[in-house]
Order: structure tokens, then C-alpha cells, then sequence
């Protein structure tokens, strides 16, 4: 049956009352609003964007991985949505610019979690670049099994006859508006199971204009878009009784000096924000500040999507709703030891330490073996092991507590100079 003809089909159901009983009872949709500084959201009436927070939340968040980390990744866009899109950072996904030259497709999106664990998931995407689609998500490729979106609504930016290209980028605009209302049809009448709507033109005035009205009024314009998508989504909560998620956030932030670029470091461009009508958020959410990474495994678990145990231990993020144990895990060489540092969640409980030293999953796909160290009191926030019992090279430690899980790498590269009138080592980290 051809996707008109489903269109159709739900479309008649929706006006006749009823309910289509193909798709799951919950569903998600994230939205990603592309460079929004989080000053210049709070000081614009967005009355869309407020009433979907009221539901559940509004946080500063950031991207960019842990500055001058080996996490470290550009606040640049294409970078920003593989975060999103795998739940990791730049030195696992491997996407540092818009080129997308290289994705590292063992690191999966969570299109590809969610159609291996459901067969039968029903995915879409809607958006003003194609390259979301065909790179990122890699639709159709050897290296992602050949995953086919089922519904996809893009590629208007190429064609230049109906969108001739203008330095204004209106033609941006146009398309934005236009992914919109098609992404609004949609959830409203087929409703897939996983959605990401992508607007491109409040990046495009800040280029142009920086912090600026323009900027403002491109926001003010992305709130309506976004309204007439929350409408749709309100109508199938009412009409068929499902349960909806809905996630928006932007990529990263813009140069404090003026507001035009960004990809650097500074707190400005890497901070962001996030949206949703989560009932459940914990206090992770509420109390202290997430990252982009998050979302992938928030919608997991909004989901039940069962990750692999491998993938699991991969991620740089942990969920945004419901009970979890602990986060922001750090490693550093301290006095001759590595010292491993957390946060607690939990009051009480265990976590179990253990590290791996392969990298078999980033270059094959492959499990890592890990090896058991301790286990030891959460609220102790802190292990610490002689630096002389572990391997060198790169370290994977993974803390493993009630609820979840953090990992972090350690990497050491040891330079030798044999040849130098005293030996020194060299440690990288």
C-alpha cells in the first residue's frame, strides 16, 4: 500500500472516530530548533514553547562534550544533531562538521534502536535538510543494515525552481514552514511512532543578523511552527488516547560578542535548552544541567526500547525521567592513581566499577570486555585504583549502579624517549 494511501485511510479513520490500532499507545517526537542561545529563547514570547514546558519542563542544558576533554566536539550543527541522534559525543559518533564525511555507524541512532527492537516501529522525519537523513541516520546504507525511514518529508532546499535560493534565506523560511505544516498533517493523521521534525531559518538570521530582532522574530515565527505541531499531538492524546513525548532543543548556542557564530568552546555556544511535556522528569532534569546526549536515552526509556548491553555501556547520557543512580562520571591520575569521581542520585546503594581496555566496539561493533575492579558505596562519589595495576592506552570504565549506569574513558599515551639523556614519560590525557 502506498504511503497516499495510508494518508487516506488514516485520515478517514481520524474523522470517523476511530482509533488506528497498528500503531503502539506511545509515541515521540523530537524537535530540534537549530541555534537558539538560551538568553535569547527566555527573553522572547514564545507561548507554545511555555505551555508544552508547563506540562513538563523547561532546563539549560549544553552540548560540546567535556571541554578540553578528549569528549570535547564542536558546537557546530550536523555535530550537534549526531549527538542527539546517538547519544554520544564527537570521538565515538565521529561527525566534527557539517561535511558529515565519516560517520562511525556503530554507534547507532535511535531510529535504528528503536526499528531493531520493534520491527514493526513506524519512523518519520521532517525536515529542511536532506543531509539529517541521508547521512546522519544514514537511511538505506550497508553501514546502518539498510534502515528505511518510513515516512521522510525533505530535500526542498535543493529544489531551487520552487525555493530559488535568496541571501535573505527566505526560501529557508518558506521550507521551514512548509516541513511544518507537513509534519503537523502527519502526526496527526499516521502518527509514527518516532518522529524529528528539524527547522533550520532562526540559525540562518543569526548568522546574518546575530542577537538582533530578526533573530527574535525567527523564534517568535519557530514557536508557531511548533504550536501547530503540538496541536496535532493533543488531538491524538484526545481522539485515540495515546500517550505522547515530546522533546524540542537546539544544537548549540552562538558568540557572546555578537551572536553570529559559533562552534568554539565559550559558555555561550555551548549552552543550550531543553523543552518537553515529560511527566516524569527526575532530578537530574530539575536540579542540575543535562546534556544533548541525554535525549537518546530518555526516549529509550520512554519507549522500553531494551539497548544491548554493549551500546548501553557506550553512551555518554543518561535519562532524563525516572529513578537513575548517578551521573557525571570523571577520571583523572591523581598522586599516582586513577581517581574516579560521580554524582550520586540515590541516597544509598552500590555501584560496581569496571573497566575495559579495547576498543572493539568503536572499530568494529564488537563487544569489550570488561573487567571487574570493586564494588563500593554510592554516596562514597569516588574510587580510586594505582595507576601501576592497569594497562596503558585507552581505558573504559564503566560504574554500574541500581538504576543505570556512567562510563568514561582514560587515555594515556605513553612516550618513550629512549634515545634522550634521561628517559621521560610522556602522559596524555
Amino acid at each position: 500500500m502506498s504511503s497516499k494511501s495510508i494518508l487516506i485511510l488514516c485520515l478517514m479513520a481520524s474523522l470517523m472516530g476511530f482509533s488506528n490500532p497498528v500503531y503502539s499507545q506511545k509515541k515521540v517526537v523530537f524537535i530540534i530548533l537549530d541555534g537558539i542561545p538560551a538568553d535569547v529563547l527566555e527573553n522572547t514570547p514564545t507561548p507554545n514553547l511555555d505551555e508544552i514546558a508547563k506540562l513538563g519542563g523547561y532546563t539549560k542544558a549544553y552540548t560540546g562534550g567535556k571541554a578540553g576533554s578528549y569528549s570535547e566536539t564542536p558546537t557546530i550543527s550536523a555535530v550537534g544533531y549526531n549527538s542527539l541522534l546517538t547519544g554520544t559525543w564527537a570521538n565515538k559518533h565521529n561527525v566534527w562538521g557539517n561535511e558529515i564525511k565519516a560517520p562511525n555507524y556503530n554507534y547507532w541512532t535511535i531510529f535504528r534502536f528503536f526499528r531493531d527492537a520493534n520491527s514493526n516501529a513506524k519512523l518519520g522525519i521532517y525536515s529542511t535538510w536532506e543531509d539529517n537523513r541521508t547521512k546522519l541516520i544514514g537511511e538505506g546504507l550497508q553501514e546502518t543494515d539498510f534502515l528505511k525511514m518510513d515516512y521522510s518529508f525533505d530535500g526542498f532546499e535543493k529544489d531551487t525552481l520552487t525555493y530559488p535560493h535568496d541571501s535573505q534565506k527566505k526560501y529557508i523560511q518558506k521550507i521551514d514552514n512548509l516541513v511544518s505544516y507537513e509534519a503537523a498533517f502527519q502526526l496527526k493523521t499516521i502518527a509514527p511512532d518516532l518522529s524529528w521534525v528539524y527547522l533550520e531559518y532562526t540559525d540562518d538570521m543569526g548568522h546574518r543578523y546575530g542577537d538582533s530582532p530578526e533573530l527574535a522574530e525567527a523564534v517568535a515565527l519557530a514557536d508557531r511552527q511548533v504550536g501547530r505541531i503540538y496541536e496535532s499531538i493533543r488531538y491524538r492524546e484526545e481522539k485515540f488516547g495515546e500517550e505522547w513525548l515530546i522533546l524540542i532543543t537546539t544544537d548549540h548556542g552562538r558568540k557572546a560578542e555578537d551572536g553570529k557564530d559559533h562552534g568554539g568552546q565559550s559558555d555561550r555556544e555551548r549552552e543550550i535548552w531543553m523543552i518537553t511535556n515529560a511527566k516524569e522528569l527526575n532530578s537530574y532534569f530539575k536540579n542540575y544541567t543535562p546534556a544533548m546526549v541525554d535525549i537518546l536515552p530518555t526516549i529509550a526509556s520512554f519507549l522500553k526500547i531494551d539497548l544491548p548491553e554493549k551500546a548501553i555501556k557506550e553512551l555518554d547520557g543518561v535519562p532524563l525521567i525516572g529513578d537513575i543512580s548517578l551521573i557525571n562520571a570523571n577520571a583523572e591520575i591523581q598522586s599516582g592513581s586513577v581517581k574516579l569521581t560521580w554524582v550520586p542520585i540515590q541516597k544509598t546503594g552500590k555501584v560496581t566499577v569496571s573497566y575495559a581496555s579495547t576498543d572493539n566496539f568503536g572499530q568494529t561493533g564488537n563487544v569489550d570486555n570488561y573487567t571487574k575492579i570493586a564494588d563500593i558505596d554510592l554516596s562514597a562519589a569516588e574510587f580510586r585504583i594505582p595507576v601501576a595495576e592497569l594497562p596503558s592506552g585507552k581505558l573504559k570504565f564503566w560504574i554500574q549502579g541500581e538504576n543505570n549506569g556512567v562510563g568514561v574513558w582514560l587515555i594515556r599515551l605513553r612516550l618513550n624517549f629512549a634515545k634522550s639523556i634521561t628517559k621521560r614519560n610522556l602522559w596524555i590525557f
